[in-house]
């Protein structure tokens, strides 16, 4: 699966994706895409899952008719999200094409 990160979203998580091809926003020189253009670019370019840590998000997109799938992280906190990394990792395999999922830590 192809995974974009968003900004904000801590980068350690990449080593615990393994099975996952990602890439992040910054790496993509997607930094200044607000996020109906960044949906849009990353859908156009394949991404399957967005992970993200803005939970207004699902406030200000229309998600609905999205193919591309968000997963919200509740905390930008890596020693928190590394605990409970099973929790994203199980979000991630388990989410549906334009689906919303949050992870709660």
């Amino acid at each position: 699966m192809r995974v974009l990160f968003d900004q904000g979203t801590p980068v350690p998580l990449r080593r615990h994706l393994a099975f996952h091809v990602v890439a992040t926003v910054f790496e993509k020189g997607w930094s200044t895409l607000q996020n109906g253009e960044l949906l849009s670019t990353a859908e156009y370019e394949g991404f399957e899952v967005l992970v993200t840590t803005d939970q207004s998000l699902k406030y200000q997109q229309n998600l609905k008719n999205r193919q591309i799938a968000v997963v919200v992280l509740m905390t930008t906190s890596w020693p928190r999200i590394e605990r409970a990394v099973n929790r994203v990792v199980a979000a991630l395999n388990s989410v549906k094409p334009g689906g919303y999922m949050e992870v709660e830590f």
